[in-house]
């Protein structure tokens, strides 16, 4: 008999270095504030855009499908506050993103393809937010922050399990692509100098080659 084997995914935003250090920076300011609770590490910060749950080899090809099928392009995402889902035993304490209308684009756009192919997914109202803590006892107060910004123009499809009692997301499969902005560096007059002692550096050896060769014949 094939044993099915099973993993615990869903689909998210990861950031870029900078981003995820702000974000860092932003838990251990609540942490500095809090009693208790369970602090999310660095590489596990993203923004989720929908939960699977429990996956065989099927449904995972049917998650890509669906991902394929949803048209990403790239967009800004900007956080600008901080604030917590009120629980028993500890809040969940959040990054806040600003309302945002190509990100609720894309998120209902991938519910619809996922739903499509067969998942069963919530139906409350999406409110995108990135996990800073559970668990937390703190004397902070939701507030609003310093926006922080970054380009959005990928996805992943995550796998959630515990490796070593840690808990570990890894991404299998990505959407999209990285946009890095180019930079034009505007000319500078400098240049035409160091052109032309370039220039006259390699005549100087191809004449000298010349004679050299015009010699020994």
């Amino acid at each position: 008999m094939i044993e099915v084997k099973f993993v615990r995914l869903f689909i998210a935003i990861n950031f870029e270095n900078e981003m995820i250090n702000k974000l860092v920076g932003l838990r251990d300011d609540l942490q500095e504030t809090s009693s208790c609770g369970r602090f999310s590490l660095p590489e596990n910060l993203h923004l989720t855009l929908a939960f699977l749950g429990e996956c065989d080899d099927k449904q995972t090809a049917a998650a890509k499908a669906a991902m394929e099928k949803t048209t990403l392009g790239p967009f800004d995402l900007v956080i600008d506050h901080i604030g917590r889902f009120k629980r028993d035993g500890g809040d969940i304490w959040w990054a806040g993103v600003q309302e945002n209308k190509s990100l609720l684009d894309l998120q209902q756009k991938l519910s619809a393809e996922l739903r499509k192919n067969g998942f069963r997914l919530e139906n409350r109202k999406y409110s995108p937010h990135i996990t800073l803590g559970r668990e937390v006892e703190t004397s902070a107060k939701p507030r609003p922050i310093e926006q922080l910004g970054e380009t959005v123009s990928k996805i992943d499809l995550m796998k959630s399990e515990r490796i070593n009692g840690k808990l570990t997301y890894t991404s299998i499969y990505r959407c999209g692509k990285r946009v890095t902005p180019i930079v034009v560096e505007p000319y500078n007059p400098k240049w035409a100098t160091e052109f032309e002692k370039i220039r006259s550096y390699l005549l100087s050896k191809k004449r000298g080659h010349f004679l050299f060769e015009k010699h020994r014949n």
